[in-house]
């Protein structure tokens, strides 16, 4: 267990869930709500086919020009009750005032009076209100009667309009909106009323459509005030989504019978100087040119119902609280496993921006479907998580490559090093080489006569001559894929299948060759630096090798402040048993054969016919109770 809370996938987890943890407390304080919002005012401009106009509804607006054309603002009683007439006479299925007449405007105040109480499709508004909002009455021949709607408009942070409403209540009294009395006017011609719902009666079912009110934190949202009975907007159809007559050419008898009729007729402002206007997903900016009149936001809600009690569209569902959590989290985790996988700039850059398109496009699926998934959240979590743990996974592989390369980086080849490097996992144990037994070859090689050699050298010129020597002898381990353990004074221990470990006979076997390769090229290098220290005036050198294949216990060795890696065992103590045996046995030649090469028996087994080998005999090396049968390494064998 204590192993597993230290390997590295127990850091990133820890990173991960931190990750997590940290962009889901961002997002309960609302710091990520604007940027969820615009996302999904995003993917509703995004939608196929949402520009569809939706002919059951007409606007008769009231615009300037209309203004400059009566003479004068508010319009009077008998103008409305006028244009009231003009649309009845063409059986339209709702009539909706979305102008107050809590006070009377003469003249034609009783003409208007008479029009509404005659005209029972004829919807009026209202003002709720509440906090700082004052309520504004309906007119008095309707007032308390279920033809009356409150047109309050609910606004997000920022001034633009998502949400819908069909109930509020102020704990005493329920109204209900204007746009959902004029939905349920032309739904019952259909045969559609509000239900119950089977399941659960709170909830309210239009035909076969069950609303489900909105939660404070649902979707992309934070807390919000979500009291009433609302719903999300989908704004189907765009800013241009419903046809329009000006209120002077239905008074003139210019509008088409045919937009009327059994239509839901709107009746309202889009006057400039009257300023009763909303943004919406659709407005780009907040100017004026992307503005939308409050008449046309609540032709959207009334649509929108239209639509989800004739089946047509279903109401645009949240995950819970949980599911969102899951979600966020599990982009969190494959975010860190995108990091830990990528361990380059340009497969971080794809594996990350690859995640990203892919949220997008599993969010926008989810959206066509009607589910609004959170977006920011997630790909948040799976940027900070991938680029954390890229970096977490950076870091520790550069800890642990200055580790291995400490213990390493001056005895090993390039080639072994990236060997050790690349099985690092089963290499280290908390940062350091775990001890391992394991089958390798060991190779000593000493100088003959150093002592005396040493005592006739000034020490500069002795440090250079053995320093040139050492960097030859150095060179030869390494380019066979050795690793120079240690130096003793002139000796020199290399070892050939170490530190990572061999899974085969074959590959103990090229170790033992390479040992052998790495003694003969030694003997002819030694015999080229002769020839040269010879001609500087230098005295030559001759050297003794030993090389045994066997058994080790490798591992790294010392105190917290400095170790050492190396290997102990019998099969270190007969290769050096074996350079320093006899050391008068088959003395070597500066000139011709500076070298002595002497290999146990268990090596020589495995050279197969490479090399040209002569028995040198059974021999008592020190220290041993059995005999060893040892060999001579003369050379290649011929080709």
């Amino acid at each position: 267990m204590r192993r597993l809370l230290r390997s590295p996938l127990a850091a990133i987890v820890v990173l991960v869930a931190a990750v997590a943890v940290g962009v889901l407390g961002l997002r309960s304080l609302g710091i990520m709500e604007a940027l969820e919002l615009a996302a999904y005012d995003w993917y509703l401009r995004l939608r196929p086919g949402h520009l569809a106009a939706d002919s059951r509804i007409l606007l008769v607006t009231v615009t300037d020009a209309d203004i400059r054309t009566q003479g004068r603002w508010p319009l009077p009683d008998a103008t409305l009750a006028e244009a009231v007439e003009a649309l009845a006479r063409h059986s339209p299925r709702a009539i909706g005032l979305d102008i107050y007449r809590d006070i009377p405007v003469p003249p034609g105040t009783e003409t208007l009076e008479a029009t509404l109480r005659r005209h029972e499709n004829v919807v009026v508004v209202t003002k709720f209100g509440g906090g700082a909002a004052e309520s504004i009455s309906a007119p008095k021949v309707l007032a308390g009667s279920d033809r009356v709607g409150f047109n309050d408009i609910v606004v997000d942070p920022g001034g633009i309009v998502r949400r819908g409403l069909l109930f509020v209540d102020d704990g005493g009294t329920t109204a209900s909106s204007f746009a959902f009395r004029l939905a349920l006017l032309y739904l019952r011609v259909e045969g559609v009323t509000p239900k119950p719902d089977s399941v659960d009666a709170s909830l309210l079912r239009l035909g076969p459509t069950t609303i489900r009110p909105l939660e404070t934190n649902d979707g992309g949202y934070v807390g919000v005030d979500a009291r009433g009975y609302q719903f999300l907007l989908d704004f189907h159809g765009g800013r241009g989504a419903f046809a329009a007559v000006s209120l002077t050419d239905l008074l003139a008898g210019r509008a088409d019978p045919g937009l009327i009729r059994d239509r839901i007729v709107l009746f309202g402002v889009t006057a400039e100087g009257v300023k009763d206007f909303f943004y919406t997903p659709y407005s780009r900016s907040f100017t004026d040119a992307y503005h939308t009149p409050g008449i046309a936001v609540h032709a959207h809600i009334a649509s929108q119902l239209l639509r989800m009690g004739l089946g047509a569209t279903a109401p645009m569902k949240t995950a819970t609280d949980w599911q969102e959590i899951l979600w966020i989290v599990a982009w969190a985790g494959v975010g860190g496993a995108v990091g830990f996988v990528a361990r380059s700039p340009w497969r971080f850059a794809l594996g990350v921006g690859g995640g990203l398109v892919a949220l997008g496009a599993i969010d926008y699926g989810a959206f066509i479907g009607r589910w609004w998934l959170p977006l920011v959240p997630p790909a948040a979590t799976w940027l900070v998580s991938a680029a954390v743990v890229t970096a977490y996974v950076t870091y520790h592989e550069s800890a642990q490559r200055a580790a291995l390369m400490q213990l390493f980086s001056r005895h090993v080849s390039h080639e072994v090093a990236e060997a050790i490097w690349r099985d690092r996992e089963q290499f280290l144990d908390g940062g350091r080489p775990r001890p391992q037994r394991l089958t390798a070859t060991v190779l000593f090689t000493d100088l003959v006569g150093w002592t005396s050699r040493s005592e006739h050298l000034e020490p500069q010129a002795l440090v250079d001559w053995l320093n040139e020597y050492m960097d030859a002898m150095v060179q030869q381990v390494l380019d066979h894929g050795g690793i120079v353990n240690k130096y003793i004074g002139d000796a020199i221990m290399a070892l050939f299948g170490v530190p990572v470990p061999r899974a085969t006979d074959a590959e103990v076997a090229r170790d033992a060759a390479a040992a052998v390769e790495c003694a003969l090229d030694m003997g002819t290098r030694l015999r080229v630096l002769n020839r040269e220290w010879m001609a500087r005036g230098q005295p030559a050198a001759t050297m003794r090798i030993g090389v045994f294949t066997g058994i080790v216990v490798a591992g790294s060795i010392g105190s917290a402040r400095r170790l050492e890696y190396t290997v102990i065992g019998d099969t270190v103590n007969t290769a050096s048993r074996l350079e320093s045996f006899d050391k008068e046995f088959l003395a070597p030649d500066p000139a011709v054969n500076p070298c002595r090469i002497l290999i146990g028996e268990p090596t020589r087994a495995r050279l197969g016919e490479r090399f040209e080998t002569e028995w040198a005999g059974e021999v008592n090396l020190k220290g041993k109770e059995r005999p060893l049968s040892v060999y001579l390494v003369r050379g290649r064998a011929a080709s």
